[in-house]
């Protein structure tokens, strides 16, 4: 039986003895089935957690061989699903071109006790894409099912627990389009029964496919290319809405359907946009390469937006690699120069920015990936350290640090980690260019 669902058991167990009484009790154990976690949002709701590191760092509990990527694994019921690049090619190039390179591209699921292979299924992929290092979009695992994104939009729907292909479609064949500069690298959306990926092409720049399927539901807009900001639902104007950042617009339009509801000119500078929106009470947050930003104020009566102000380019977070978060009407992030910031909406001024959760080097691009837990935060940064630290509107406080992988891959002339981890069942799970780890963090 698995960790989450021991910790189901014993809520019901308990229930039993409290008919009639309205309990708040923390489940035992929790999973992380997709990018960002159970509820797509970064946070990590267990408890019984360290509250420093061990004098002599924390436990690995298991360390599994993989190769190059830099998508994260997503856990779910006792196992953990990765995605790599195996290639006999000089992958380690952080170019901004389109060299070819072969390879073949896997889906690998282990036993989240061992970390021993359960399965995997792997299938040749040759790479025309900028940082060609391996897969970018964690797997999203649900109802026994596993949906794999690779980086030239081999789009895949497994079983969970045999690898076995339910079906599987090439987008880029399927919709008439090349793959972005950097690669697939939006997370597919689950939402009901439909999973919703970004897939490019005319009249196709995003399309719900039936999950159990691939049977295509709908297609809408158009771009010049997929970009990079994973499709994300928010509830705004009586209604739910699909928000895309594309590379020349924000658009909302009809989860159900497809149908526009709006759409705001915004042009992403590479086309990136690599953050998911963030709403923020009555405004929506984007912001891409080269200092840009835009915020909106949403119509609380109807699906419609206006612009509040764009590009403040010295106060707002402009992120490249991390997804920023947001706590009560503050945003924190990693901005594209490479410091921790926070900012105010909705007047975008800046509290304050520290490179601290990086420690202190500033070669712009920095990486740290940021999770709240409690009144706490973990952040996963490129030098392949574990930090623990608070933030407030009043600053940063750092708690604790300990160096777990190795950075294996180039950017900017540094050596990197840019990977997101997961964080289930007490445990982080970190992957770089060589390798998977366990890490224990039980109390």
């Amino acid at each position: 039986m698995s960790q989450t669902k021991l910790g189901f058991l014993f809520l019901s167990i308990l229930s039993t003895s409290l008919v009639g009484h309205t309990a708040n009790v923390a489940v035992a154990f929790d999973d992380w089935p997709q990018w960002m976690g159970p509820k797509r949002d970064n946070i990590w709701r267990e408890t019984g957690l360290i509250d420093k590191f061990p004098k002599d760092g924390p436990k690995i509990v298991w360390r599994t061989k993989i190769t190059w990527g830099y998508s994260g694994p997503a856990v779910h019921n006792g196992k953990v699903y990765i995605t790599d690049y195996l290639t006999n090619d000089n992958v380690k190039d952080a170019n901004f071109g389109r060299a070819g390179f072969n390879g073949r591209e896997r889906i690998i699921c282990l036993d989240e006790a061992t970390g021993k292979e359960i399965w995997k299924k792997e299938y040749d992929c040759p790479y025309s894409i900028s940082y060609p290092s391996g897969p970018r979009c964690t797997p999203v695992v649900e109802n026994g099912l596993v949906y794999s994104l690779g980086a030239e939009g081999n789009l895949l729907c497994l079983k969970a627990d045999s690898g076995e292909v339910v079906w599987e479609k090439a987008l880029k064949e399927v919709y008439g389009t090349k793959s972005a500069l950097w690669g697939y690298s939006a997370h597919p959306l689950i939402d009901g029964e439909q999973l919703i990926t970004l897939a490019g092409g005319e009249g196709s720049h995003v399309v719900s496919l039936n999950k159990k399927t691939g049977a295509e539901l709908w297609r809408s807009s158009s771009s010049s290319e997929q970009g990079y900001a994973p499709p994300t639902i928010i509830n705004a104007g009586g209604v739910r809405q699909l928000i895309l950042c594309k590379p020349t617009a924000v658009t909302s339009i009809d989860p159900a359907t497809g149908k526009e509801y709006w759409s705001v000119p915004y042009e992403a500078s590479n086309g990136s946009i690599i953050m998911s929106p963030i709403q923020v009470g009555d405004y929506l947050y984007v912001a891409g390469y080269s200092k840009k930003s835009l915020l909106l104020k949403l119509n609380k009566e109807k699906p419609t937006v206006e612009e509040v102000w764009r590009d403040k380019a010295r106060t707002a977070i402009s992120p490249v690699n991390v997804q920023p978060i947001a706590i009560g009407n503050v945003i924190y992030g990693m901005d594209q120069g490479g410091a921790l910031m926070a900012i105010e909406i909705p007047s975008g001024e800046r509290l304050w920015e520290t490179t601290d959760a990086v420690g202190g080097r500033l070669a712009g691009s920095e990486t740290a990936f940021i999770v709240k837990e409690a009144d706490r935060f973990w952040l996963f940064n490129e030098k392949g350290e574990l930090v623990i630290a608070k933030f407030s509107p009043k600053g940063y406080e750092e708690i604790d640090r300990v160096k777990v992988i190795e950075p294996s891959n180039l950017a900017f002339g540094r050596e990197v980690v840019w990977s997101m981890p997961a964080f289930a069942n007490k445990r982080a799970y970190i992957r770089n260019d060589n390798e998977i780890i366990c890490v224990d963090l039980k109390k």
